[in-house]
């Protein structure tokens, strides 16, 4: 049967603990959660996607180039306008001729990405990445970040057996202006269309009570026991996939990450019930068997922030603009680099053997003007050089994200490539320098996340991340 062969969940490392938004506003909106994830200065939708596929394809056995369909649901696209999902698969070296999907609007859209790869045939990933940005002093307390990729496929490990389905027309349950997520705050009202819509989305699967274990809609950590009891559901079974405790409100990927959650708790053929809800409509999953989850420990390796630096983090409070200066790259030219900028390609000259990075022009050992081999460095290197960046040192095109990160470390890791090895310069990230020693020999994993924006894009790129055995206080 059809159904999720592989899975990956990508949580950031940073977390703000909800006693800390109640300390600063004397209240706090985010009923039944603990802390939420919050994203880096330099992560966005793309980024956590981006992660969530690489984990994905790291512990799987499937080929990237027999995928055909790829579709990304979020509330929160990093632009307006644009093909999230062309950027995503140039970063996982997807083939460029896979189908795509952007799925937005509403915290359902991640059920109809999930249910249109489900009723095709051939390989589907689907990816559910999100980070709602609400009003700091009130609809912003619950909101979390989180990203959820599936691989659909025949012969599954975990068969989606049915899916029900209900609309209604509900505004103002939960709803997005331009810039934030906003609410009528009707407590009764969101509490009853919810619970009428998701009962009658399961009414309309082939799914009784009697599952082991329930995903339900969580925008807070109250809701989905209120839900249950309406179901008649035993609340137990929400145990494991009740994420929304210690990630908050991820939009589109909070039951997302809570079902893969839930699968990996699972034992084959046991039950688990999914139900999505966003903007009046409900859509329920039945989904049969058990799942290895890659990215499972980000639940447990994190890192607390201030609220105050939370709130520089993300952006809320106002950055300058900086203007003249700066090492601009032409659009064409940084396009041309994707593949070494996104996914480490390097060349061997087919002269002398040797590796170069980036593979263009001259060879970096012979010198001369070669057509090279493409060949990928590894993911993982080592520190060979290293300097924190302070206050005011940053070129311009890195001051805002100075202004939202602080001091930050720029780097040199040394990558293997086969038997030999690259050199690359880089910007280190998820890393307060002010706590944590950079030491030469640290190993460091490559990761996308925004490098700057420049006529009015944001370029991507590779960054390098710290692994936590490094990441003591100095």
């Amino acid at each position: 049967m059809r159904g999720i062969l592989e899975a990956a969940i990508y949580v950031p490392r940073w977390r703000l603990k909800t006693a800390n938004i109640s300390e600063t506003w004397g209240q706090s909106t985010a009923k039944g959660i603990d802390e939420k994830a919050v994203p880096a200065a330099d992560e966005d939708t793309l980024t956590m996607a981006i992660e969530a596929v690489e984990r994905l394809f790291s512990n799987s056995t499937a080929d990237r180039n027999d995928v055909d369909h790829v579709a990304v649901a979020t509330t929160t696209p990093p632009l307006a306008e644009g093909d999230l999902v062309a950027k995503l698969r140039t970063a996982t070296g997807l083939p460029a001729n896979v189908r795509t999907a952007t799925l937005t609007q509403h915290t359902a859209s991640g059920a109809e990405a999930l249910a249109t790869a489900i009723d095709r045939d051939g390989l589907s990933i689907v990816v559910c990445s999100d980070y709602p940005v609400g009003i700091p002093a009130t609809t912003d307390h619950p909101l979390g970040a989180g990203a959820a990729a599936m691989l659909i496929g025949e012969d599954a490990r975990t068969a989606v057996s049915s899916v029900g389905w209900y609309s209604l027309d509900a505004p103002g349950i939960r709803f997005r202006t331009a810039d934030s997520v906003q609410s009528l705050g009707i407590t009764n009202y969101e509490r009853e269309t919810i619970i009428t819509a998701v009962t009658a989305a399961m009414e309309n699967t082939a799914t009784d009570r009697s599952i082991d274990y329930a995903v339900l809609h969580q925008p807070n950590g109250t809701l989905p026991y209120r839900i249950a009891r309406s179901l008649s559901i035993d609340t137990k079974k929400l145990s494991h996939g009740l994420v929304v405790k210690t990630i908050g409100d991820a939009g589109t990927a909070t039951v997302a990450i809570g079902l893969l959650k839930a699968l990996s708790e699972a034992t084959t053929g046991e039950d688990t019930l999914a139900v999505f809800y966003g903007g009046g409509t409900a859509a329920a999953f039945n989904c049969t068997g058990s799942l290895n989850v890659s990215g499972l420990l980000d639940f447990d390796e994190t890192e607390s922030l201030t609220y105050a630096t939370y709130l520089r983090q993300r952006g809320y409070l106002g950055t300058e603009q900086i203007t003249g200066g700066g090492a601009n790259v032409s659009l064409p030219t940084w396009q041309r680099s994707l593949d070494s900028r996104y996914r480490l390609v390097a060349g061997r000259c087919p002269l002398c053997d040797s590796i170069s990075f980036p593979p263009d022009g001259a060879c970096q050992t012979c010198h001369e003007r070669v057509s090279f081999e493409h060949v990928p460095a590894e993911r993982e290197g080592t520190i060979v050089a290293a300097s924190v960046i302070g206050h005011g040192g940053a070129p311009p095109e890195f001051t805002t994200y100075q202004q939202r990160s602080g001091r930050y470390a720029a780097v040199i890791v040394e990558l293997p490539v086969g038997d030999q090895s690259v050199r690359v310069p880089a910007q280190l990230t998820d890393i307060d320098t002010d706590e944590v020693a950079i030491e030469i020999g640290d190993t460091v994993r490559s990761t996308i996340r925004r490098i700057y924006e420049q006529e009015g894009v944001v370029r991507y790129g590779v960054k390098f991340t710290p692994n936590m055995k490094n990441r003591q206080t100095d």
